[in-house]
């Protein structure tokens, strides 16, 4: 059986998985924001308003298109080291770029599209300065700096899913798509679970074993008919 067709079916079985985490996630952000008062929190409105401002830069003024690609490429670049591979060419231009590697799968190809790299860079170099620096009193701009960084992931990804990238259409298109959302979630889910004091990675662990409980009886029931 060709590959992509085994990706398709994959992708397909991923999907119920996709809807309960995606459950999982709105239910317990809106019971944090309504209930727990996230919105009320520091950490809320910094990252709120370094998105904010990301999204006047994206849609107002020339967008940083060589930055965007430095970025994709270097995370190409960097999930080929993590994986045990070589990099052999590193090319960047405003037109595009590519790195030739000695390893390609699909958490490869697709990583640029779920992995905030300007973000997890941000957090890396607070973390590392950290232990040197009393860096507490700079929290607030880091919270402002993750939001704008992962704003511009997000605006980007968005904007260069529907411009026919090979990433996606060697992977198959389908199988990429569903694989960035359920990234892309779970990296959300975890910054949701760090930024409110009110929810665990045990209260929400228990709610999702919870909705994939009640999904199992939903299922058993539909074919007990």
């Amino acid at each position: 059986m060709p590959t992509r067709w085994v990706k398709l079916v994959f992708a397909i079985f991923l999907l119920p998985i996709c809807a309960i985490l995606s459950q999982t996630f709105f239910t317990a952000f809106a019971r944090a924001t309504v209930t727990q008062r996230l919105w009320a929190g520091e950490e809320f409105w910094f990252f709120s308003l370094g998105a904010t401002l990301w999204l006047i830069t994206f849609f107002g003024l020339p967008r940083p298109i060589v930055i965007y690609v430095f970025g994709h490429e270097l995370t190409h670049a960097l999930w080929v080291w993590l994986m045990g591979g070589r990099v052999s060419r590193f090319r960047v231009s405003r037109e595009g770029g590519h790195v030739v590697t000695s390893k390609a799968n699909f958490w490869i190809a697709l990583a640029p599209y779920f992995f905030p790299i300007y973000s997890i860079l941000a957090i890396g170099i607070y973390g590392v300065l950290s232990l040197f620096l009393n860096v507490q009193p700079y929290g607030r701009l880091l919270y402002a700096v993750i939001g704008a960084t992962w704003a511009f992931h997000f605006t980007f990804t968005c904007w260069m899913i529907p411009k026919n990238q090979t990433d996606l259409s060697d992977q198959g298109r389908f199988f990429s798509l569903v694989m960035i959302y359920l990234m892309n979630l779970l990296l959300l889910s975890v910054m949701l679970v760090l930024a409110s004091p009110q929810i665990t990675f045990a209260s929400f662990s228990t709610d999702l074993l919870a909705n994939l409980g009640n999904f199992v009886q939903w299922i058993v029931a539909y074919f007990a008919r």
